[in-house]
């Protein structure tokens, strides 16, 4: 078995100021890729906290970051706009009926319908629990 004498030493190393993981050398920054998108992250809800008129183009351009980054963070819920920005918002839409929002993926309307296809779902599986099921038998 062989040593890899060119793997760089402990001491050779940096670490992320704010988490600690260790760097390598040559890495240009001071905090490790985590905490830098953490830390763009907390930037971004703190400028649409304190801009009362913002919407995705303003954030892209303030932070230099893409516009698809922003649009992510709204469809996966982590921002939302003050009031009811979703007439600004220009392509991020309920993807059931296709009205704009601000917020997550679906709009208000859409997200109780599917609540309400959800529970509905769950009463008919408790209603057939009790029956008996076979393997390999098609539905008639």
């Amino acid at each position: 078995m062989q040593l890899n004498h060119n793997r760089p030493k402990l001491s050779d190393t940096k670490t992320c100021a704010k988490c600690g993981r260790d760097l390598h050398e040559t890495y240009p920054h001071d905090l490790c890729p985590a905490c830098m998108e953490f830390e763009l992250f907390n930037a971004v809800k703190e400028y649409i906290r304190s801009n009362d008129d913002v919407h995705e183009q303003d954030v892209a351009e303030e932070f230099d970051i893409p516009i698809s980054k922003v649009r992510g963070w709204i469809r996966e819920g982590r921002i939302q706009y003050k009031g009811d920005n979703s007439d600004k918002l220009s392509s991020v839409v309920c993807k059931m009926c296709g009205k704009k929002i601000a917020f997550g993926t679906l709009c208000p309307q859409c997200h109780s319908l599917q609540q309400l296809q959800v529970v509905s779902n769950f009463k008919k599986q408790a209603e057939t629990a009790g029956e008996m099921h076979f393997l390999n038998k098609k539905e008639q």
